[in-house]
């Protein structure tokens, strides 16, 4: 009696642990947004577990019902889940898969595991459906974000470069061509200045979705940053040839952009095509020159394509040369101070003096300031390069004060760059002081390109000076955007002719009535006026006769060093 006892407690305490278990894994399946498909081999039966409802509409109960799942996925599915789900006759214990169910619109992990016995024949088959819609989505765009561009939705710059790479060797073993288009708006600072950031990032996403259209198996485009693109194309010909695509992209430049606040904006590009293996061999090689001869296009006046040569890099990399010896001249302040005389017209006596830069590199050789001045304004350099010629120029001109005594004006040219900073005026006023120089002594040379960007701010800043007492000259006078009719706006005292009328004045009619008309008006405005580039004693003569007031030239005096200024002085004192 005390046995059967036993055995019944012993029973119910088994009982009672296998229905703790039980509930126990039911919980955990539950509770692990999994769903599980149970399969016997030896009753041929299903079972379904867990958050079965989650994923399907249905219950499996016999093999016949199985193919109620592939009615659930999407078709390309179908038969990677047939082969995964019977994966027994392969003699493998586990696979999965991801599939997409149709309806519910879900990404699901079909896992299946598969029990065998000890004469390799499958006893049990466990199949788990996990729902991973959530990180399947975060892979999605965290592949997104490593491939695309999120402001335009075009090749990002790294997946961009990889995919010209692949471009290349396939050109490479072909004996085919790649080309780059190297892409940039033109003005677009004046945009996102005038219209806001927001604006001109709608202008960069809708000139991208236009450029997306261009796309196929052998063209791609890139948003590398702010307003440019890449494109890439693969055997450039026919209609996916440079010329093809950059007419479409003209064309379609030929309409504004459309903002969505209603704002029409028109637009033009800056093109610059480099070509493999003619420009380069390597993928960054190849870019590389495309963005320079895009810049070359800039140069050229925008709105322009302009294809890879040589002599385009060769002028390149030696701009590149001259702005980091540049960087060291200015720290070792490695230059010299060249004077050009100017003299009365009518007795030759000296005027004053053009103060010049001149630099000498490394090799002992002039580099010419029509080449580093223009790229030391682009960089910056130019304000400590201006600094240091106003402070050289006045410490000099006060040598001559003191040594000759004789009344001479100091005329100091000034980039607009210089002009836009705010402590010019402080700087240049504290300079005069430092070395005894008055303002009636200094005339600074502006020309029209200062004007420009700010007409206004300038003028305001022109006034200050010349209401110290500052003379003001307006140099080349008579080249780009020279209009007669703005002279009266601006507080000048000097106009100064340029050289090209000076070249021409004797043997062209036309260039002599526009000379004469323009020293007419212009003594009449009351200012002074200057002839630059007087080489020859007939242009001399005839400057006099028409009574230009001063005359500036080889004739009579070229560039050079102050010792030589001193001994002009000298015989001007004797």
């Amino acid at each position: 009696m005390d046995e059967l006892k036993y055995q019944i407690d012993l029973l119910s305490a088994m009982n009672e642990k296998l229905s703790s278990e039980e509930k126990m894994l039911r919980l955990i399946c539950e509770t692990s947004n999994n769903a599980f498909l149970y399969y016997s081999f030896e009753s041929q039966k299903f079972q379904t577990v867990a958050n079965w409802d989650h994923f399907f509409g249905f219950t499996v109960r016999d093999v016949h019902d199985m193919n109620r799942l592939y009615d659930c996925v999407e078709e390309q599915y179908v038969i990677p889940l047939r082969e995964v789900l019977f994966i027994e006759e392969q003699k493998l214990q586990n696979q999965s898969l991801e599939v997409r169910l149709k309806d519910k619109r879900i990404c699901v992990e079909v896992e299946v595991n598969v029990v065998y016995d000890e004469q390799g024949e499958p006893t049990d088959k466990i199949i788990r459906f996990k729902d991973v819609t959530k990180l399947v989505a975060q892979n999605d765009e965290l592949t997104y974000m490593a491939y695309y561009d999120m402001l335009t939705g075009l090749y990002n710059r790294n997946y961009f470069v990889r995919l010209v790479g692949e471009m290349i060797r396939k050109a490479e073993s072909a004996n085919a061509a790649v080309a780059i288009m190297f892409v940039d708006f033109d003005d677009f600072r004046r945009i996102n200045d005038g219209m806001g950031l927001i604006a001109g990032d709608e202008l960069v996403q809708l000139f991208g979705q236009f450029l997306s259209d261009l796309m196929s198996d052998n063209v791609v485009v890139s948003h590398f940053n702010s307003d440019i693109y890449c494109i890439g194309i693969y055997d450039p010909c026919g209609a996916r040839s440079v010329n093809t695509i950059y007419r479409t992209i003209s064309e379609r430049l030929k309409q504004p952009f459309i903002l969505s606040g209603g704002q029409e904006i028109m637009l033009t590009i800056s093109v610059g095509v480099a070509e493999y293996p003619e420009a380069a061999t390597g993928t960054l090689e190849l870019i590389n020159c495309a963005e320079i001869v895009m810049f070359k296009a800039k140069n050229m006046g925008k709105n322009n394509v302009v294809y890879y040569e040589g002599a385009i890099l060769d002028d390149f990399l030696k701009k590149v040369s001259i702005e980091n010896k540049l960087k060291d001249a200015i720290f070792e302040q490695n230059f010299i101070m060249y004077y050009q005389p100017q003299f009365h017209t009518a007795d030759r006596r000296l005027r004053g003096v053009e103060a010049l830069i001149r630099w000498k590199d490394d090799n002992g050789r002039m580099v010419s300031p029509a080449v580093f001045i223009p790229i030391a304004e682009k960089n910056g350099a130019i304000i400590p390069i201006g600094t240091w010629v106003i402070e050289e120029s006045l410490r000099a001109f006060s040598e001559w004060k003191r040594k000759y005594a004789y009344p001479l004006i100091i005329s100091l040219n000034i980039s607009a760059i210089q002009y836009r900073q705010p402590e010019f005026i402080d700087g240049l006023l504290r300079l005069m002081k430092k070395y005894g120089v008055e303002a009636a002594e200094v005339e600074l040379e502006i020309t029209e390109s200062v004007l420009i960007d700010d007409f206004a701010e300038v003028t305001r800043k022109l006034a200050v000076l010349k209401d110290l007492g500052i003379k003001i000259s307006l140099d080349d006078f008579g080249t780009g955007y020279s209009s007669l009719s703005y002279l009266k706006g601006l507080p000048i005292d000097t106009l100064k002719i340029d050289k090209s009328f000076i070249d021409t004045v004797i043997t062209d009619e036309n260039t002599r009535i526009i000379t004469e008309s323009i020293i007419y008006m212009v003594k009449k405005l009351g200012y002074e006026t200057i002839a630059e580039g007087v080489e020859t004693e007939e242009q001399y003569r005839y400057l006099n006769e028409i009574s230009c007031d001063n005359i500036q030239g080889f004739y009579l005096g070229k560039p050079m060093p102050s010792e030589q200024i001193e001994s002009l002085l000298a015989d001007m004192t004797a």
